[in-house]
């Protein structure tokens, strides 16, 4: 599916002015520790039934796992994701579904591992994998082959897994020999064109920015001598221009310019990169001409690409939709990003509500569901379809697996209205809802800086909120790892920004004991003790 790029409409802005708000949702929170439940332990739900996935969340399991795939000589395959993840859904709907996959799966060792399961996020920070969803191929030895796309195409993916089932060098030997010009076998250059630079998190790319290492391999793989397919190195220049901004990697000029023209004249080419139009158009036209008069041509050229794409049948719903999407970023190109009710050609909007509303009314598939509905809310708002995309996200909360990001979604959408009793109304349920330790504090987070922003003299209520969210840290072990331990940062942030004026450094006493009953249980070896202590921006006398 077409989504690794695409803002996550659920998480709510950091940044807005501070008003004050009513005592509404201070009804909602009730009393002490706002009468939300701890942590829940969601019990696994593997991605599909007809593939024998292996759960993981403790090292041990993940040690267990390599291990099997040691003695049958096997890869390993991991997925790291999250029940809530539209993306995530996305692939159980149209990949792990597949009957050619769950045949597949009897040539590697397939694990799970949820990010939500308790001390999950621990094995993120070991793996290095952050964003949902991931998926990493390995050799039995535990060497790293490559970082599957999660956003391409089903059958795109599949070729990939086959590739790298078929004895695969591991990706960052293959890019260190393409960028000292050494050969490379075909099947290489397409692993490499494919890599889900997304998800990398710093594994091939520690201290190198992505669109350069993708122009040199767009340029490499072009070269006489290549033997890089005419496809690969297409979907390299596409891949580089999409990532080129502000200096960073292609520069546009007129052979590049004439190469973008041909690719959107090419029928197969179009539809071999449909993921990389999809994801790239608008970024793509603002690399390639630098004025509003100059990319008024492009507009016109990529429209009817991404109008062909939205009607092709043979793409998922949702890439559909992203095709869709993407015609009306193109559309808003010359406005602020933050315009609320943008001047678009009165026909995209209407086909925008056309589309969702079918879009609503066939899909049947629950991950399906989860996976379009909050996206479509979002195509609603950016064509300026604000009560439309609020009465689809309100009708679809009994229909869907995770409401609690809908939720969110909702609080955002009434924020950027400027109705901020009802967001922090959204955000609150949105937090009480969420299951699982890393999403609570993750969707915890994000309440809290609604609080700060919104309602910054609600100290009682803010002091709780900390509070709760320090309570459900003490009870999973991975709480200051990857996602947890960034959502912990935020807290962290929107605490120290509330009391810039030392207004409030009675509670962030208080809040800092407790939390320095926390730190005192975490392993000073690796950095989290420290971490912790430093959350609320000093270390805490008592901590010695």
């Amino acid at each position: 599916m077409f989504r690794s790029r695409r803002p996550n409409p659920a998480l709510p802005a950091r940044a807005r002015p501070r008003t004050l708000v009513g005592e509404l949702a201070i009804v909602l929170l009730g009393s002490a520790l706002l009468g939300f439940p701890s942590a829940r332990a969601v019990p696994p739900a593997m991605p599909s039934t007809q593939v024998a996935w292996l759960p993981a969340s403790a090292p041990v399991e993940v040690e267990n796992a390599f291990a099997r795939a040691r003695r049958e000589d096997k890869p390993l395959l991991l997925y790291w994701g999250a029940s809530w993840c539209p993306p995530c859904n996305q692939l159980k709907a149209t990949l792990f579904n597949r009957q050619d996959f769950a045949a597949l799966s009897r040539s590697f060792v397939a694990v799970h591992v949820d990010g939500d399961r308790p001390g999950a996020q621990k094995l993120g920070q070991q793996f290095k994998v952050a964003g949902y969803p991931t998926l990493v191929l390995f050799r039995a030895d535990g060497r790293e082959i490559t970082r599957l796309p999660g956003e391409a195409e089903a059958t795109q993916v599949m070729e990939l897994l086959r590739l790298g089932l078929a004895g695969g060098r591991p990706a960052g030997e293959v890019l260190l020999d393409a960028r000292a010009g050494r050969p490379l076998a075909p099947a290489e250059w397409r692993m490499l064109a494919f890599y889900s630079w997304e998800t990398d998190d710093e594994q091939l790319l520690s201290d190198v920015d992505a669109a350069s290492v993708l122009a040199e391999l767009a340029i490499a793989a072009s070269a006489k001598g290549s033997t890089a397919g005419a496809d690969t190195a297409a979907r390299l220049w596409l891949r580089a221009l999409a990532a080129s901004d502000e200096g960073k990697g292609l520069k546009a000029d007129e052979p590049l310019r004439a190469r973008v023209r041909a690719l959107l004249a090419d029928a197969a080419q179009r539809r071999a990169l449909a993921d990389v139009l999809v994801n790239g158009a608008p970024a793509m036209v603002r690399a390639l001409a630098d004025s509003e008069e100059a990319r008024q041509p492009w507009q016109q050229a990529f429209e009817p690409v991404l109008i062909g794409l939205q009607a092709d049948a043979g793409l998922a719903r949702a890439d559909r939709l992203a095709a869709l999407a993407a015609r009306v970023e193109l559309a808003r190109l010359e406005l602020p990003r933050a315009e609320l009710r943008p001047a678009l050609p009165p026909a995209l909007v209407q086909e925008v509500r056309a589309h969702v509303q079918g879009d609503d009314r066939a899909i049947t598939d629950a991950y399906e569901r989860q996976a379009v509905i909050p996206y479509a809310a979002y195509v609603l708002e950016r064509a300026g379809l604000w009560p439309e995309a609020q009465a689809l996200l309100r009708a679809n909360l009994a229909r869907s697996s995770a409401p609690y990001y809908l939720m969110s979604q909702l609080g955002s959408l009434e924020r950027k209205l400027g109705r901020n009793e009802e967001a922090l109304r959204w955000y609150a349920q949105a937090f009480e809802k969420s299951q699982g330790p890393a999403t609570r504090l993750q969707w915890g987070a994000g309440y809290l800086r609604a609080l700060v922003d919104l309602a910054p003299t609600q100290a009682q209520r803010i002091e709780a909120t900390a509070r709760q969210l320090f309570t459900e840290a003490a009870q999973d072990s991975g709480a200051f790892y990857k996602r947890s331990g960034r959502s912990l940062q935020r807290v962290g942030r929107a605490l120290q920004d509330w009391n810039q004026e030392g207004r409030h450094d009675a509670r962030l006493q208080r809040l800092g004991a407790q939390l320095e009953t926390v730190c005192r249980r975490l392993d000073a070896a690796d950095g989290q003790q420290e971490r912790c202590r430093t959350l609320l921006g000093k270390r805490d006398k008592a901590s010695g």
